[in-house]
């Protein structure tokens, strides 16, 4: 009798371990892996002050520094193509090794919670990549609650060192405090403010230097209150990588002369020192109307931008950033982050290495770019006003960067000038 029961003891045993491999097998695959960085060395790093985590991502995405095929993964890019009304779910195929960024303080919580459900909503909830949030004060528990909510890859929160956050000490700081109130009383906008001016500084010459920024390859600059007027079908990052494109842009302008009165003599300087660094086959004819003798204002809005961070750390654009800083211009005048990006670009990379994004609808006041073309937008299931484009309007650059590319401008350019 005792003999009986102790088989069917173990008879009991046996099924209890099968069933619970059973169960053990079942459940592992019905949970996908995260999706994980491409093209990049180095890992994602861990999130500071207390940032979120999530796991969600691509399950056939290829591991990190492997190489992948893009024909594998064929991109959605005009509506004719497999996938394109897939706007559902986890994109397979990979990622690249690339990240938002965002500068903000704590009180512009809920305007860039507006800005990250337009782009988790129109892009990024289909891909999960991460975000960097950098402040020059630390990030409070609501800023880093909101924002982890929202975003469906790793939220990560910096703070920046107070070197990259305050006057450097070449600068005269009397004499920086009275061009504040000359540009005061001549009302320039921003002309008074200092922390804008260490603002167009560091997103110059810092923000891609920051230590969680070194993680990555490709960034996205995203502003607070911001607005993404249409689907994007594709990854931007991918196309910048598998295109060998440094630089894109949506919107581009005049900049205000009074704010940088003596910046293209400074560019000036700089390209009689470092020949080497100006490319061959590059963009000067957006910047200058007569071979590079004046600046004829033009730049890249830099609020909206997807970019190399190699190109940004290369020693090519450190030494321009550099040979610039010295000149004081960012305090004793009031230069843009946009003209001293936009000029860099235009004169160290050539003209194939820049892209301009038509199909990703972008708003940030005061100025729209809703892609040119009925069809076009009808298929990006676009919501912007195309009467708003600024594209083709006389304060716009964009036209002049068609005609030096020589590029064919959409369908339907005249009616919206």
């Amino acid at each position: 009798m005792a003999a009986g029961s102790a088989r069917y003891v173990r008879y009991i045993l046996v099924a209890f371990f099968i069933l619970a491999g059973l169960y053990f097998v079942s459940n592992s695959r019905a949970v996908a892996p995260p999706a994980v960085p491409l093209s990049g060395s180095g890992n994602t790093a861990a999130p500071v002050n207390g940032g979120g985590d999530t796991t969600k991502g691509a399950p056939n995405a290829p591991k990190i520094g492997s190489d992948y095929d893009p024909a594998k993964f064929p991109m959605a890019m005009t509506p004719n193509d497999p996938g394109w009304n897939d706007l559902a779910g986890i994109k397979d195929g990979p990622r690249m090794n690339a990240t938002f960024v965002t500068l903000a303080r704590n009180s512009d919580v809920w305007e860039i919670a507006k800005s990250i459900r337009q782009v988790e909503d129109r892009f990024n909830r289909r891909y999960g990549y991460d975000w960097v949030f950098l402040n020059d004060q630390p990030f409070d528990d609501t800023f880093k609650k909101v924002t982890t909510s929202l975003v469906s890859g790793k939220t990560h929160y910096g703070l920046i060192p107070e070197e990259h956050w305050s006057f450097p000490e070449w600068i005269d700081t009397d004499k920086a405090a009275k061009v504040r109130e000359d540009m005061k009383q001549r009302q320039i906008i921003y002309g008074d403010s200092i922390s804008y001016r260490h603002m167009c500084r560091f997103e110059s010459g810092f923000f891609f230097r920051q230590a969680l920024m070194m993680n990555y390859d490709y960034y996205w600059r995203v502003e607070p209150s911001i607005e993404l007027y249409c689907d994007v079908h594709y990854d931007p990052f991918r196309y910048m990588h598998e295109n060998n494109k440094k630089y894109s842009f949506v919107l581009s302008l005049l900049e205000y002369m009074e704010t940088i009165p003596t910046l293209w003599d400074s560019v000036k300087k700089f390209m009689k020192n470092h020949p080497e660094h100006i490319a061959a086959g590059n963009s000067l004819g957006f910047l200058s109307d007569d071979g590079g003798e004046t600046y004829n204002r033009c730049h890249f809005w830099s609020n909206f931008e997807v970019g190399s961070l190699n190109w940004l750390r290369s020693d090519q654009y450190i030494d321009y950033f550099n040979s610039l800083d010295q000149d004081g211009g960012f305090f004793y005048e009031r230069w843009g982050d946009a003209p001293v990006h936009s000029i860099a670009a235009a004169l160290m990379l050539k003209k194939e290495e820049l892209h301009f994004f038509n199909d990703i609808a972008y708003y940030h006041v005061p100025f729209t770019h809703c892609p040119t073309g009925e069809k076009t937008r009808e298929a990006l299931k676009c919501h912007c006003n195309p009467k708003e484009n600024f594209d083709w309007k006389g304060y716009s650059c964009t036209s002049k960067f068609f005609d030096v590319n020589n590029m064919e401008k959409p369908k339907g350019w005249e009616e919206e000038s």
